[in-house]
């Protein structure tokens, strides 16, 4: 598959991919990434390709690039897929060149083994990909993730004012959670940032993949990224303890394993964070209770009611303006009370009761109180409201009363 015997570029009818306009290509991306002895002059030229297409949608704000044979590359702009036209229709050959040029010779060696597998590339002027590359259908496709060096602030992403307190906890487990796309590695950026701008610590984040890129402020910030920096995930959190961290970040909480570390490395003094599958604040609770078997289940209760300090639930909800995102956020500040329900498994339901009915007291803050601020502020519409509103028939009586 990796072979020399092509000598051209196949891209449309006339063998000629299409580049973006001038001005998507910034002034030294010819330096982008320099030659490589492993790439042909041929691959240069398709790494020049993904260049461009790279270029384009960091230009144009997206988050991802799918590439695959038959189709334009299609970018994720604002949540919603959207094929780029400036582009040639990629053919089989293409995607055979542009895996070529991106894969290092071992790498390229696991996609024959696994048909799949996992690179980067960085781009002086633009940034750093993230790609997934694996065969479809019998031909190869790529996913791109672009990786952010601008990190958001807190301020930016227009969170409650209770999550800018998160940063000044020393120890303690801080959980975000929501579905994929929903912004829950973004707010942890942030929290993170706001640290790394304040306070003089180690934070250590692992990652599969590197979301956002950190530079030293008065923190300094390690970043180990799962299949380049380590092996695996539990290899990283192995080694984390012996690094002297003040802050760990786990960009998932996937399994017991990384459920169980990141609640003895808070018990144990360290501040962690990390991101959950779960669809509110209250249910994060029940999503890490049962995951453990049940003659376990005490003891995590107990491990929880003790370091769980915060969680933060998010849903990105479209705005009036066509094409905009706004953040609504659920954010479960962990009080005395609620310790006390996470112990009874019988009354741990009650959570969702006392989130939904809070008055920003204790630094509670539900979906429904947050959304419906949004549509005060003419951020969102009436029928968005109430479709991402956690009780809709409630939203729309509100709403009804405020049309009054």
């Amino acid at each position: 598959m990796f072979g020399k015997s092509q000598t051209h570029l196949t891209g449309s009818a006339n063998n000629s991919p299409r580049k973006t306009e001038p001005e998507v290509r910034s002034p030294d991306s010819s330096q982008a990434t320099a030659p490589s002895a492993h790439r042909s002059k041929l691959e240069e030229d398709y790494l020049t390709i993904v260049e461009h297409i790279v270029g384009y949608t960091v230009q144009k704000g997206g988050s991802d690039i799918h590439l695959r044979v038959g189709s334009y590359p299609i970018v994720r702009l604002n949540g919603d897929l959207t094929p780029i036209h400036e582009f040639s229709i990629l053919a089989g050959a293409d995607m055979e060149g542009i895996a070529a040029a991106v894969l290092k010779p071992h790498e390229k060696h696991t996609l024959e083994e696994r048909r799949q597998c996992d690179t980067s590339v960085g781009f002086a002027s633009i940034g750093r990909v993230r790609i997934n590359v694996f065969y479809q259908r019998g031909t190869i496709a790529m996913a791109f993730r672009v990786i952010k060096t601008d990190v958001p602030t807190l301020a930016e992403l227009g969170v409650p004012d209770v999550i800018y307190k998160l940063s000044r906890l020393r120890s303690g487990l801080i959980l975000t959670t929501g579905s994929t796309g929903s912004g829950k590695s973004t707010t942890l950026a942030a929290i993170i940032n706001d640290i790394n701008e304040r306070y003089a610590k180690h934070i250590i984040t692992i990652e599969d993949p590197i979301e956002f890129l950190f530079r030293d402020k008065k923190s300094i910030v390690a970043q180990r990224e799962i299949g380049i920096d380590a092996h695996t995930f539990s290899d990283a959190m192995a080694g984390a303890l012996r690094e002297d961290p003040d802050v760990i970040l786990l960009s998932d909480l996937r399994d017991t394993a990384t459920m169980e570390f990141a609640m003895n490395a808070a018990e144990t003094g360290h501040l962690v964070l990390g991101t959950l599958h779960a669809p509110t604040a209250p249910d994060a609770i029940t999503r890490i209770v049962g995951a453990f078997p049940a003659e376990a289940q005490n003891t995590v209760r107990s491990k929880l009611s003790r370091n769980l300090k915060a969680v933060v639930g998010q849903r990105l909800l479209p705005t009036r303006e066509k094409g905009g995102r706004v953040l609504a956020c659920e954010v479960m500040i962990v009080s005395a009370r609620m310790q006390e329900l996470m112990l009874d498994p019988i009354k741990v339901g009650e959570i969702s009761e006392l989130v939904r009915q809070s008055k920003s007291v204790d630094g509670v803050v539900s979906f429904d109180q947050q959304i419906f601020e949004l549509y005060k502020k003419k951020r969102i519409t009436e029928e968005v409201a109430i479709r991402y509103s956690s009780s809709p028939n409630d939203m729309n009586l509100r709403l009804r009363g405020i049309s009054s």
